[in-house]
């Protein structure tokens, strides 16, 4: 074979692996948040790419893109694309809610280097639906499930309106129903669906008490698990992997800890956990070890994952008064942080002893009566831990025996509520509030400290709650956890652990056992 037909040949061979793996790179990459709280849930970023510590409304924020609604559902990033849920039509304010058959759920896909929009998916509202008063919808509204990918797809659940499939490039795939019921409070769902292998699992707990698993490809229901003691859980589950054979989900509910086989949703093992009535804030894990914070009342606890049926002579492994407030915490270097009420707890993950206390400084209040409306969840890139508040304030940490702060920013100075999550990849930092996608990367471009600062009409109006939300009404969801008294998640619970007593319907549901299906 000649020389150059041969050198050709391999040419061609390798121009078309190299365009190939550019192409699949392009789709899912290591550094791609395909979940709530990126990977593995861990709000921890794997990104190499350094995040600035400092930018303002003027400086480091590369583009802005106008939503169409509301949410405190979290962006992720797939490839080239953010996609992020919203609601409107409904339920935007307390004194002129509108119509409920005007209500729309919205999911968007942008363009993560320019915040362009690509396409918009909207999903008419299936009635009934739970009522915008109270204490819980308004404080979260209808949004509040942060979306999953697989690298191909994106699922979004919308409560009610059922579980939603997309192409990338917004091709719809299929939808199904999960159920339309309502939780004793009637304030909605919030605990977003994960993927594992083949399945999308969702945790439909207020619409059906049950944690289903959905085909990805076809939306065929896979298996259903139905439990009573799903009542006043918000936060989403981990998967947590113990050997080759074996992967345990593992969620957080009222007063327990529960393992469950992701294949078919039946319970491996349980354990008694905080005794809160009710379980915000998601899960947080650290290998075969499962970390739950619950609201005051409550407290913490570390649960060893695996095992077979009831646990917990064994599986507690310590237990703590250091309880989470609306954000869930977060795990790193035998370090628990939580952060609630403008204080930073650093809990020692090995022993659950409090390390220490900072507070938040030049922190505004983001409520009113029941305290600061701050949803997001704290994120980790680079040895450096990001907390956006309600308001609108990003407080950078540097991580070390003693964490600094070392800056506080903002995006706008516009009345905006800020209830996501932050999504980090590529040296990207993507913040949504309740009227705008943000970009936040290193432009090079200098801070004037002066842009970041609040003055004293923006903070009473903080104080009264901004943008959408309420001002002085528990809640949130996040992506997470819902409404009323979540804890990232929340701290006041009716009945017992704490909390109000109000607010709790007589419950008409069928009677479904206390837990799922114990595995034989």
């Amino acid at each position: 074979m000649p020389f150059y037909t041969y050198s050709s040949s391999v040419m061609k061979r390798k121009l078309l692996a190299s365009l190939i793996l550019l192409a699949c790179s392009s789709t899912l990459s290591a550094e791609d948040w395909l979940r709530f709280r990126g990977p593995e849930g861990s709000g921890v970023s794997l990104d190499t790419d350094p995040l600035p510590t400092q930018w303002s409304p003027k400086a480091n924020v590369a583009w802005k893109a106008e939503l169409p609604g509301a949410g405190v559902s979290s962006p992720i990033i797939v490839g080239d694309r953010v996609f992020v849920t919203c609601y409107s039509g409904y339920g935007l304010s307390r004194e002129n809610p509108g119509d409920l058959k005007d209500l729309v759920r919205h999911l968007v896909c942008y363009d993560v280097k320019t915040g362009a929009k690509l396409w918009q998916k909207d999903v008419a509202a299936t009635l009934p639906e739970d009522p915008y008063t109270g204490v819980g919808v308004p404080s979260h509204g209808y949004a509040s499930h942060t979306p999953v990918s697989d690298g191909k797809s994106v699922f979004a659940f919308f409560g009610k309106s059922g579980v939603h499939a997309y192409g990338l490039d917004g091709t719809e795939l299929w939808n199904v129903n999960v159920g339309k019921e309502s939780d004793p409070w009637a304030w909605g769902s919030a605990s977003s669906p994960i993927v594992y292998e083949d399945t999308v699992i969702v945790t439909a707990s207020a619409e059906s008490q049950a944690i289903v698993g959905l085909d990805k490809a076809t939306g065929k229901e896979v298996w259903r698990q139905e439990a009573s003691g799903l009542d006043g859980m918000w936060g989403t589950p981990a998967l947590v992997k113990l050997d080759d054979s074996r992967t345990d989900l593992v969620m957080s509910v009222a007063k327990e800890v529960w393992g469950l086989d992701p294949s078919n949703g039946k319970l491996r093992w349980y354990s008694a956990a905080t005794g809160a009535d009710q379980a915000q804030s998601s899960i947080v894990t650290d290998g075969p070890v499962a970390f739950a914070l619950t609201g005051r009342g409550g407290g913490s606890v570390a649960v060893k994952v695996g095992g077979e049926g009831d646990t917990t002579d064994e599986a507690i492994l310590w237990s703590g008064s250091d309880s989470a407030r609306f954000a869930s915490p977060i795990q790193y270097k035998s370090r628990l942080y939580s952060i609630a009420n403008g204080v930073v707890t650093i809990i020692d993950a090995k022993s659950g002893d409090k390390i220490d206390q900072v507070r938040l400084d030049g922190a505004v209040r983001g409520g009113g009566g029941f305290g600061s409306l701050d949803y997001p969840s704290p994120v980790i890139a680079g040895e450096k831990m990001y907390y956006l508040n309600g308001p609108g304030q990003m407080f950078v940490f540097e991580l070390g025996d003693e964490p600094k702060q070392i800056s506080v920013n903002r995006v706008t100075s516009d009345a905006e509520s800020f209830g996501g999550t932050p999504a980090i990849s590529d040296g990207r930092m993507i913040l949504r509030s309740d009227k705008h996608l943000y970009c936040v990367m290193d432009e090079g471009e200098s801070v004037n400290p002066a842009d970041n600062l609040i003055a004293k009409s923006e903070a009473d109006d903080d104080a009264g709650g901004r943008g959408r939300f309420g001002g002085g009404r528990p809640g949130g969801g996040e992506g997470g956890r819902p409404g009323g008294f979540r804890g990232g998640g929340g701290d006041r619970r009716p009945g017992g652990g704490g909390g109000f007593g109000r607010g709790q319907r007589e419950d008409n549901r069928p009677k479904r056992p206390q837990r799922p299906e114990l595995d034989s």
